[in-house]
């Protein structure tokens, strides 16, 4: 008679396989279509910090375009150096996220987009006041009067938003080109970690496009994680959505440090071994931990071209 911990583990192996099979893992396109003018006005707006309430921090003073799309502090500092309750996610291949936000509180990126503003915590504003702000200044009174009809409205600030968010998109990564066919992308040993990542059960939560991004789950299965936030539960007051944060993306995991919704750990190593204990009850010896650490190396991509024309002077 099987125990209690080999039928769940016999689960996570057959999870892991069926989920390989109905969230085939797909590399991410090469290019993405968007509408140019909007991409530039929002990427403008992305850039400028008059969407804070005291002009103090931009979407990018939590999203480093020239890093990681995300930032390198356990916690998200918003204006007067208030501290938030997450770390910050990165905004790269966010469009392919099914809810966006570590408790999932928005269902896509137009939700998304201007809730940071109005976070007394983030930018601290109101819809209304930046909107004032923006027709005050002449060239954005212009450039969104020659896109929409009805110029500068909330919804449309939404729009460009998204429509910048669109085009941050990381591909060519080694994995993705190994997926494409090119077996010599990946190394023996990421391939070896690619398997690990199978067979360990990895893949029953990060799969699909993103590696992740596109379910649900309790962090802490095995043991308790000790999570001060309650992840899902402020959303749903529901017992059994305590501690249940989205699956992350795994894209450019290897830059994104430190790592899980409260930052926790700085290094990769210290988080597959977290992941490893509380999550699939399945420690791993050095060798693994190195073969699977390699492969997740490989999922770092390119820089999208939209953002390489950016400085260190913006804020």
């Amino acid at each position: 008679m099987m125990r209690k911990n080999d039928v769940i583990s016999f689960m996570i192996l057959f999870l892991s396989t069926t989920v390989f099979i109905f969230a085939e893992l797909i590399p991410l396109p090469l290019t993405v279509e968007a509408d140019d003018k909007k991409v530039q006005l929002g990427k403008k707006l992305f850039l400028d910090p008059i969407l804070s309430k005291d002009k103090s921090i931009s979407c990018l003073s939590c999203h480093k375009l020239l890093e990681n799309g995300a930032d390198n502090i356990p916690y998200t500092e918003g204006i007067r150096g208030q501290k938030g309750g997450f770390n910050s996610p990165t905004v790269y291949n966010a469009v392919y996220n099914f809810r966006q936000f570590w408790d999932g509180r928005a269902k896509n990126l137009t939700e998304q987009a201007l809730m940071p503003v109005i976070n007394p915590v983030e930018m601290g504003n109101t819809i209304e006041q930046v909107l004032q702000d923006l027709k005050a200044e002449k060239v954005y009174r212009d450039m969104f009067n020659e896109i929409f009809k009805d110029g500068i409205t909330e919804n449309n600030l939404a729009e460009v938003l998204v429509e910048f968010e669109k085009k941050l998109i990381t591909p060519n990564a080694p994995f993705d080109k190994y997926l494409r066919g090119d077996k010599k992308a990946l190394n023996a040993q990421a391939q070896l970690g690619y398997e690990l990542f199978k067979t360990k059960g990895c893949i029953s939560c990060h799969n699909g496009i993103n590696l992740g991004g596109n379910l649900y789950n309790k962090f802490g299965i095995y043991k308790d994680a000790k999570s001060i936030e309650l992840g899902r539960y402020n959303q749903t007051q529901k017992d059994e959505d305590k501690y249940v944060f989205k699956v992350p993306s795994l894209r450019n995991v290897d830059i994104t440090a430190p790592y899980m919704h409260d930052g926790r750990v700085e290094t990769l190593e210290d988080a597959v071994n977290i992941m490893t204990k509380y999550q699939l009850g399945r420690p791993m010896d050095s060798d693994d931990l190195k073969n699977l650490v390699a492969f997740l190396k490989t999922l770092t991509g390119e820089l999208p071209d939209i953002v390489k024309d950016i400085n260190a002077t913006h804020k």
